[in-house]
């Protein structure tokens, strides 16, 4: 009634209400719409930001840019990232081992990429290197590689492959390579240096429904190796492992039922003794398959996968004897999960890792799950001069709770605890041993509390604490460093142009 009394004595005056009603009620809509952005690794990712089949929509374009800066022509990419890290502990889990450590690694990454029609030309320049080791941090070639050629690939794609509907790619050259879960096969987020590969990949999309990759390779080994040398950040270009073949298929089904995606995949590796590398003659097969739901609020998610290998690979006891044992392994993963729907958007999940030991080191088997050119930090903390699991001999309840305090900043906090899942067999990543099983299997309980703030899309801040408690296992084995728990801490930062 009073707006009907309004509108027969003040026509003009509701028009422009009404107007602005609607021009407020559109804003509201817009806010709403709002894109939304997957948030990229905190890591040299610029090479991954565009995908050439499904458009450049899922990541965020840098706000400071080396593209728009110097004004290149739209076929040209070009950008500089550059990640500084300080990280140290207070103690230690390895065998034989004393005291702490700290490292200040370093990665600046420079990517180009030139577009002609459906042709694509690409390089990227990886350096990664570290100060503030000393000759007994054990560095090693996960923490350098100066001045190295991560990439350099030629590439093919076609959205419409004959009029199929089928999305076309094929890569060629020197490349990293990403799957899945990224638990066999990943580039690497947090270590400083990344695996690549040398090779030809294939890859067949149908938008939405499903995508297929397949691929041959061979891994590029990074030098030097010389611990020396690494602490003195020496350069020595990288080649690949001309004896040792890596290769695969991997599918992936969208929304199979009830927004469950899945994956199937298999993966073969074949080694090769050359005169410069000695390997441990891995040559078996990695199938395996999984089933997730992605996080929404107010609903359940979950993920499940399993995993097994068969083959053969040379004896640890004496490699000189070119003795082959049968390798037989495997590895489960199933983790639960509910976002809760309130500010903050807290997500609590359980979870639940197994990967096989070997149960008799004299019985011509071998049984130790191997995780290839996977990546651990997402599932067991942060890797760098700490990295105290791996998906090997282990077995590994625990939860995990995240949230956002505000848009830009993600907080995780996860607690798991570790047994080994042969306790005759090695703690891997300490390199622990007890064939008497007389140290029982508990390792111990490790607390993991980390908070990104990405500033802007082209700035972003990270920090983080790790605390081990350890169990009877990490004090007690032969060779074991003293008792002490470890706190691990280190604090990052990410420019991206």
């Amino acid at each position: 009634m009073r707006l009907k009394s309004w509108y027969s004595s003040n026509q003009f005056i509701v028009l422009i209400i009404a107007t602005g009603s609607f021009v407020g009620i559109n804003n509201i809509a817009n806010a709403e719409e709002k894109k939304t952005y997957s948030k990229p690794p905190f890591s040299v990712f610029s090479s991954q930001l565009s995908d050439a089949l499904l458009g450049n929509d899922k990541y965020e374009k840098s706000l400071w840019n080396l593209h728009d800066a110097l004004t290149l022509p739209e076929w040209l990419s070009a950008s500089v990232e550059q990640r500084t890290r300080y990280e140290t502990m207070d103690a230690n889990y390895k065998a034989g081992s004393k005291g702490g450590d700290q490292q200040i690694p370093l990665q600046t990454d420079v990517f180009l990429e030139a577009r002609f029609k459906n042709f694509r030309l690409g390089g990227e320049f990886l350096d990664a290197r570290q100060f503030g080791a000393d000759s007994g941090s054990g560095v090693n070639n996960t923490q350098v590689d100066a001045a190295d050629l991560l990439q350099g690939y030629l590439a093919w794609s076609n959205k419409n492959l004959f009029e199929s509907g089928l999305g076309t790619e094929v890569i060629s050259g020197r490349q990293t390579l990403n799957f899945g879960s990224r638990r066999l096969v990943a580039r690497n987020a947090f270590r400083n240096t990344i695996n690549s590969f040398d090779g030809v990949r294939v890859r067949v999309l149908d938008d939405d429904n499903w995508q297929f990759n397949a691929f041959v390779s061979m891994p590029v080994n990074r030098y030097p190796t010389a611990s020396n040398a690494l602490l003195n950040n020496h350069m020595t270009f990288d080649r690949a492992d001309g004896h040792t073949w890596f290769s695969g298929g991997f599918l992936e089904l969208t929304d199979i039922a009830w927004g469950i995606n899945n994956e199937l995949y298999v993966y073969h590796l074949d080694e090769g003794d050359s005169k410069k590398n000695q390997t441990r003659n891995r040559r078996y097969f990695t199938t395996g398959t999984r089933f997730y739901s992605k996080p929404t609020k107010a609903k359940f998610d979950f993920q499940f996968e399993s995993i097994g290998q068969f083959g053969t690979v040379r004896a640890l006891t004496d490699p000189s004897d070119g003795k082959n044992l049968s390798h037989t392994a495997w590895y489960q993963h199933i983790d639960i999960g509910y976002t809760v729907d309130m500010p903050w958007k807290p997500h609590l999940g359980v979870e639940y890792d197994y990967a096989s030991g070997d149960k008799n080191t004299n019985d011509g088997k071998d049984q130790r799950f191997d995780t290839l050119y996977g990546a651990r930090r997402f599932d067991y903390g942060p890797t760098g001069i700490y990295g105290a699991f791996a998906r090997s001999n282990m077995n590994s309840p625990g939860y995990r709770l995240g949230f956002t305090p505000l848009a830009n900043v993600q907080t995780t906090l996860s607690h798991r605890f570790f047994w080994l899942a042969q306790r005759t067999d090695a703690w891997t990543t300490a390199n622990l041993q007890d064939k008497t099983g007389n140290s029982g299997d508990f390792v111990g309980q490790q607390l993991d509390v980390s908070t990104r703030w990405d500033v802007n899309s082209s700035v972003n801040l990270e920090t983080g604490w790790t605390h081990l408690f350890k169990g009877r296992f990490a004090k007690t084995a032969p060779n074991a460093p003293d008792g002490q728990d470890i706190n691990y801490f280190y604090v990052q930062s990410l420019l991206r142009f």
